[in-house]
């Protein structure tokens, strides 16, 4: 197997490199913060009373995979969300899916595929767990443009047979962070019958499927299902970060084939951190209550009600169909970021720091990312002093 990347060789995080961009320059007016997706509405009103209720579960090593009441309540969740049965011996708490992302590599990609050295298939723009989860199980990463030509999602099945037969995982991320776009039943279907064409894993990313414009996200559990796929052929991961607005809570889960989640069990077992008994309670009582969640989508609606409304008509704006981020062209994204802050002290991201130049050019560069994390009136503003500064 070939060595895994040195952690010393890889690029600067996302949010390091954005400080180093703009920390040596002063704000151009009151800083506004839209650059990381922390999400601010209100989270479930429940959360305190939970956790008092269960404080004497911090004396007490909690359960690996999650408590069994946890688990089902995540399996009623998916079964209510997209009309699925998922088992418990199907499922994994995780804390926060971050791990889970990484830890998937670790536990089911091969050390080598058809006698060669594995591939990773992972979008561009891309969440960089993915990119160095395939470095350090020694797999090589494919980046694959998810551009406006592809519908802002991976083409994977564009890509050579002689690729295809080398990989055995393949990351997607719907709703897609940055883009916003969404993978329809067509787009599961497709990959999971090239998956099994080719005899690899799909790790479907959903964190962002509670937020979304008009109607909810398919998702790829509900598509294998359809389809009479594999459970093995598919992980799914979801989060409480941007559903319930739990951020610091670390609370996710993967869903499965129940042999892969068995060995994602047994390598937690040696290298995971398991949620805290009482914040297991809290995400338990989390997935079983929707009010909350249809109160927080319903603040981001508004806010893509104020995009379209100051950016409808701003060449290339393209009205993002789920999560919080606009995805902005520009003629540069490092120079229309500092330009924004030092012109009006808005923060926000430029693309190229979410994506890489696989030797067609970095697909984030002219782009900037833009959260609509904030409340109502502090979008409103921001989007107007951006559209001032880059669009006048």
């Amino acid at each position: 197997m070939a060595a895994p990347a040195r952690f010393s060789d890889l690029p600067d995080y996302a949010f390091p490199r954005l400080r180093k961009l703009l920390d040596g320059h002063a704000p151009g007016g009151e800083p506004i913060a839209m650059s990381i997706g922390e999400p601010t509405h209100p989270m479930p009103p429940f959360v305190g009373e939970v956790i008092a209720a269960n404080l004497q579960g911090f004396a007490s090593y909690p359960p690996n995979e999650g408590t069994p009441e946890l688990l089902a309540a995540i399996s009623g969740w998916l079964g209510r969300r997209y009309d699925v049965e998922v088992a418990p011996d199907r499922l994994l708490a995780l804390n926060g899916t971050r791990e889970g992302l990484y830890n998937v590599a670790m536990a089911l990609c091969p050390e080598t595929k058809n006698g060669q050295r594995p591939v990773v298939l992972v979008p561009n723009p891309f969440y960089q767990v993915y990119m160095v989860a395939a470095l350090s199980v020694g797999a090589e990463p494919v980046f694959v443009p998810a551009t406006d030509a592809t519908g802002h999602l991976p083409d994977y099945a564009s890509l050579p047979p002689e690729v295809l037969d080398r990989t055995a995982m393949a990351y997607v991320c719907s709703p897609a962070n940055p883009q916003g776009a969404v993978a329809d039943r067509a787009y599961w279907t497709t990959l999971l019958q090239l998956a099994k064409r080719h005899d690899f894993v799909v790790l479907a990313d959903e964190c962002y499927s509670e937020v979304y414009r008009d109607a909810p996200p398919d998702g790829a559990l509900a598509a294998a299902q359809a389809l009479g796929a594999d459970p093995e052929r598919l992980v799914v991961f979801h989060s409480l970060s941007k559903r319930s607005n739990l951020a610091g809570l670390r609370s996710g889960f993967a869903a499965g084939g129940a042999g892969a989640i068995a060995r994602m069990r047994q390598l937690r077992n040696y290298a995971g951190a398991p949620l805290p008994l009482p914040l297991q309670r809290v995400a338990e009582r989390a997935w079983a209550d929707e009010g909350h969640v249809a109160a927080s989508r319903a603040l981001y609606q508004e806010k893509y009600r104020l995009a379209d409304e100051i950016l409808g008509d701003v060449p290339g704006y393209r009205p993002p169909q789920a999560g919080f981020f606009l995805w902005l062209p520009v003629e540069d994204g490092e120079a229309a970021t500092l330009r924004l802050w030092r012109e009006a002290g808005l923060r926000v991201l430029p693309g190229a720091y979410l994506a890489k130049d696989a030797g067609q050019g970095n697909p984030g560069q002219g782009y900037i990312r833009v959260a609509l994390v904030a409340g109502a009136s502090d979008v409103r503003r921001g989007l107007g002093l951006l559209r001032d500064v880059l669009y006048r």
